[in-house]
């Protein structure tokens, strides 16, 4: 049962409506956008924000943990960042606005505002479903992006880095990307705070990868310690197309990122990597729904995951197998490092499979650093706090050098050793 009926508001639900009802004169949109936003409004009115009644949401009762709304923040402290690898092109979203007049090489780039405006984003704008808390808050109050085609056989030299930079407030983003058949390269999605001042920020990037397409897609998100964090990405992947997707979680509050995956063409494959860094009291919910609907396709995910204090992890993982699929494989992993009696993390695996020619599984584990390795390090000289830190980099880092990049693997080395030394 995914239902749920609300018919009392919390501070937060109340907050957002008096806050969409303050900006309705400010969001972009023609009347069929207009119209959808007025709907998806509604629903959260009617349904409010889901709660643990709801199974998708049973390990992050947002209805609960959402406390408030922060009010609406000017762009004092934003600025574009210096993009992770020198060099490389980069598209900038202020305090929730495109930069005027951005371009990157031959990628036709325009602002999503635009698209609200003419009403060719309305097809893409609406919720997933019933329980999509996160479409709804977005698509409700999205007010820019960039929208994004990249021609087919284009290769990407460099690469693409698009920030989302804020200064605290209520932000709302969305970055919608059409790959052509046979493209080559990386993006970078980033998510950063530059300020102390709390935020609620939701994104949604919506991509498309074409036939022969071989994408790595990396999202980095490095929220401030009082921000709450919604995002989402629905992925379409297109015949014998490639996509690497790395999650890497190193900050926020509170943070909830869906994947939502269909593979919707033979020899397609899905290679997913996720690094979840806790720390403090924050709650992190990775969850994943991934559709294998054709026969001959392949996926593999692995999470590592990291938790000090009192922090609380959450991965999901559900993967579904359509009754037309057949020669599936399909594997999932997620793996916990606890570094304290506080620190919580829960896994949900889950496998639906319609097909009787598959190979699919998923697994497991939870642990402590191995005491064997640790006095090993501390035999050599090492201070105790150092080994640990050394122990936990390379649990984690294995992922990252996955990563054919060098200078690539530098950087989002750079970030977890920052991370780590701060917590660790």
């Amino acid at each position: 049962m995914n239902m749920q009926t609300t018919s009392r508001l919390t501070a937060a639900e109340s907050a957002l409506i008096e806050a969409f009802n303050e900006q309705i004169g400010e969001l972009p949109g023609n009347g069929a956008v207009t119209a959808l936003r007025d709907r998806l409004l509604d629903d959260l009115k009617k349904q409010g924000l889901p709660t643990r009644r709801i199974e998708a949401w049973h390990y992050t009762d947002l209805k609960n943990l959402l406390r408030n709304v922060p009010a609406k923040a000017g762009d004092a402290g934003s600025e574009a960042l210096e993009p992770l690898v020198e060099g490389s092109p980069v598209l900038s979203v202020i305090q929730g606005r495109a930069a005027n007049k951005a371009s990157a090489g031959d990628l036709q780039v325009s602002s999503y505002s635009e698209k609200l405006i003419d009403g060719s984003a309305a097809t893409g704008l609406d919720a997933l479903g019933n329980d999509d808390a996160v479409g709804r808050i977005n698509g409700s109050f999205v007010k820019d992006g960039y929208a994004v085609e990249v021609p087919e056989d284009t290769e990407l030299e460099e690469p693409l880095e698009v920030q989302f930079v804020h200064a605290g407030g209520d932000i709302h983003t969305r970055l919608p990307v059409a790959f052509g058949a046979n493209v080559k390269g990386v993006v970078i999605e980033r998510h950063q705070s530059v300020t102390d001042n709390a935020a609620l920020v939701s994104h949604v990037s919506d991509i498309t990868v074409g036939q022969g397409t071989e994408l790595t897609w990396i999202i980095l998100q490095q929220q401030g310690a009082e921000d709450t964090h919604l995002g989402q990405i629905r992925v379409d992947l297109g015949a014998n197309a490639k996509l690497k997707l790395f999650v890497i979680n190193a900050g926020g509050k509170l943070v909830r990122q869906e994947l939502n995956i269909k593979v919707t063409g033979e020899g397609a494959d899905l290679t997913l990597r996720g690094i979840n860094l806790l720390g403090g009291e924050t709650h992190t919910d990775v969850t994943m729904v991934l559709g294998h609907n054709v026969p001959h396709t392949g996926s593999t995910e692995v999470i590592r995951n990291v938790v000090f204090d009192r922090a609380k992890g959450v991965f999901q993982g559900m993967i579904r197998v359509a009754p037309d699929a057949q020669k599936t494989d399909a594997k999932m992993a997620c793996n916990t490092l606890l570094m304290s009696d506080d620190a919580e993390f829960s896994v949900k695996p889950e496998l639906e499979i319609f097909a009787d020619d598959v190979q699919c599984g998923h697994g497991a584990t939870v642990a402590d650093i191995d005491d064997n390795h640790l006095y090993y390090l501390m035999a050599r000289g090492i201070p105790e706090n150092k080994a640990r830190a050394m122990l936990v980099n390379a649990f984690v880092a294995e992922i990252v050098e996955e990563l054919e990049d060098e200078a690539l693997v530098e950087a989002l080395e750079g970030v977890i050793s920052t991370w780590l030394e701060k917590h660790a």
